[in-house]
């Protein structure tokens, strides 16, 4: 057996050599499949601490993800056709900046995460992951309506919003962008995970009673822990349209939220790279399978239950022999 240091030096080397391989071999297509990867670890990440930490099985985390899609396509959607964007009264100009797009996706996901705890948060159990599920479902619908934005055929970007000093045309370049954020967001979370505020949550999902007596509200702690994950997942979304330049319902989807669950149980959940391998390992069955059956899933769903068989740490409690997380 390995420790789990080791298997997260191994993946972030490989994660970043990967793409350095691709550049010189000029292969764009795998640039861009590991990107995407990135991309779904991030959100990954984010509701890992949710559902790893703070023990918050929610099946409306697309609700955040397809909110920072949408962000970015309405505002680079104004920006493309030079139109204004009427909200509250207020009328308000398109941008293609990636860092104002971002801040905008955050602050929204960040929101309505909130909106949405206060709400669901007063249950627990099945009810909690039901009132998740409906929020989701009701932005999938509102989505499909939206005839503004493309409604049920989603919203086509033609430009790739812009960060200073870099041209994200560039498969390596918008790489290496979401691999930094990718690293910043890991670091959040160990951080997060060690400090206070994380063992006092990592306590509130294993014993409620007891946080209160030293004084601390449980609600409050994920309710914290929840607008954090939802702020993160929205980061994500609106990279992921900056990706695929194309925005959809489906990113409101449940099942987007299950794959998300799944990426996270793959990996091992609570486990600091554990959506890193998970959306590692989703994306690549999702390339080689997928070009051999259109019933891929159908693979994975046997991984997933082998793992929760036979490793219950995920693959890295696999590798490293230990299936509880350092949490």
């Amino acid at each position: 057996m390995i420790s789990e240091r080791l298997v997260n030096w191994i993946v972030f080397a490989g994660l970043l050599a990967l793409p350095l391989w691709a550049m010189v071999a000029d292969e764009p297509f795998t640039i861009t499949l590991v990107t995407r990867a990135v991309i779904l670890a991030i959100a990954a990440v984010g509701l890992n601490i949710a559902l790893g930490i703070g023990g918050l099985v929610s099946l409306g985390h697309a609700v955040f993800f397809g909110l920072g899609g949408y962000a970015m396509g309405i505002l680079a959607y104004h920006a493309q056709t030079y139109t204004s964007l009427d909200l509250f009264g207020m009328s308000l100009a398109g941008t293609k900046s990636m860092p104002i797009i971002w801040l905008v996706a955050v602050v929204v996901s960040a929101l309505a995460a909130w909106i949405i705890g206060l709400l669901s948060l007063r249950t627990s159990g099945v009810y909690f992951i039901m009132i998740t599920l409906a929020f989701g479902q009701m932005f999938y619908y509102f989505a499909i309506s939206w005839s503004t934005y493309g409604g049920e055929d989603g919203l086509s970007i033609y430009v790739r919003n812009g960060f200073p000093g870099l041209n994200t045309l560039v498969p390596i370049q918008f790489f290496g962008l979401c691999f930094a954020l990718l690293c910043i967001v890991l670091f959040l979370n160990a951080r997060l995970q060690s400090a206070p505020f994380g063992l006092a949550l990592n306590a509130a999902r294993q014993v409620p009673a007891r946080v209160e007596t030293v004084g601390l509200n449980p609600m409050r702690l994920k309710l914290v822990a929840f607008v954090i994950s939802g702020a993160i997942t929205g980061l994500a979304g609106a990279l992921f349209a900056d990706l695929n330049r194309f925005v959809s319902p489906t990113m409101f989807s449940w099942q987007l939220s299950g794959e998300l669950i799944v990426l996270i149980i793959i990996g091992g959940v609570g486990r600091l790279y554990g959506p890193v391998i998970g959306a590692c390992l989703f994306v690549a069955l999702e390339h080689w399978l997928g070009a051999l059956t259109e019933f891929w899933h159908v693979y994975l769903g046997l991984i997933l239950l082998a793992i929760v068989l036979f490793a219950r740490g995920g693959i890295i409690g696999l590798l490293t022999g230990k299936e509880g997380a350092h949490v």
